[in-house]
């Protein structure tokens, strides 16, 4: 599996172009707000062959641009269904942030995914594991290396819990079942660099709850 990532919009969102090298088969994970990422990946040569958008969750940042990439890639998208509600505020979401230059049209849902779905790209299956908190229903899409998590985890820190819609006991429970994960796993996050699990156990200081309640010393490098 190829992973680029393209960093796009007002946001400086992270969104995926995701190749099964057997087949060339690709999915694009999150879309950014403008059309940026279209350009981006229309430049490609060659073309890429996209067989499913994947959404992470349905704030504009992330989904705001699927209107513009459906036109260009018309393909499959799969949004988590706890999600249908945030998505569908999508046309008043930049007045939440007093910024209603950021409204957008929804674009089309294919496909509602619920924990435990997968996506087969060629010889690559994403799986999809639920992680509420951040919104409703944020979710990552992961493979046996890789993770994409949108906004639930980053590189020092988690996703945010103070939105409309957001619920810190979610997220706190969502965090655990993460965490439960391979730790070599390397992680995607919506916005910065690339992680592991393992580093964010053994380092993130919001994590300090779940490493307080494994029983794991603070500063010690773990691996399962």
């Amino acid at each position: 599996m190829n992973i680029e990532c393209f960093t796009v919009g007002l946001f400086q969102v992270n969104t995926y172009l995701v190749r099964d090298e057997a087949s060339g088969a690709c999915a694009i994970i999150d879309t950014g707000e403008s059309d940026e990422l279209v350009r981006r990946l229309e430049a490609l040569d060659p073309r890429p062959d996209v067989r499913a958008i994947l959404l992470t969750h349905g704030h504009v940042d992330h989904a705001g641009a699927l209107v513009t990439l459906q036109q260009h890639f018309d393909a499959p998208t799969y949004l988590p269904a706890l999600e249908r509600p945030l998505f569908e505020a999508l046309p008043s979401q930049g007045d939440w942030f007093g910024m209603p230059q950021l409204n957008r049209r929804c674009g089309r849902i294919d496909h509602e995914v619920e924990d435990g779905a997968s996506v087969t790209l060629g010889e690559t299956t994403l799986h999809f594991l639920s992680t509420p908190g951040h919104t409703p229903g944020q979710g990552c899409w992961y493979t046996d290396t890789d993770i994409f998590v949108g906004d639930t985890v980053f590189s020092g820190s988690i996703g945010r819990t103070d939105f409309p819609m957001s619920d810190p006991d979610l997220m706190h429970e969502s965090l655990r079942r993460l965490f439960r994960l391979p730790g070599q796993l390397r992680v995607h996050s919506g916005h910065g660099p690339v992680t592991t699990l393992g580093s964010e156990l053994r380092d993130n200081p919001f994590l300090g709850f779940l490493r307080r309640e494994l029983g794991l010393p603070e500063g010690q490098s773990f691996a399962w």
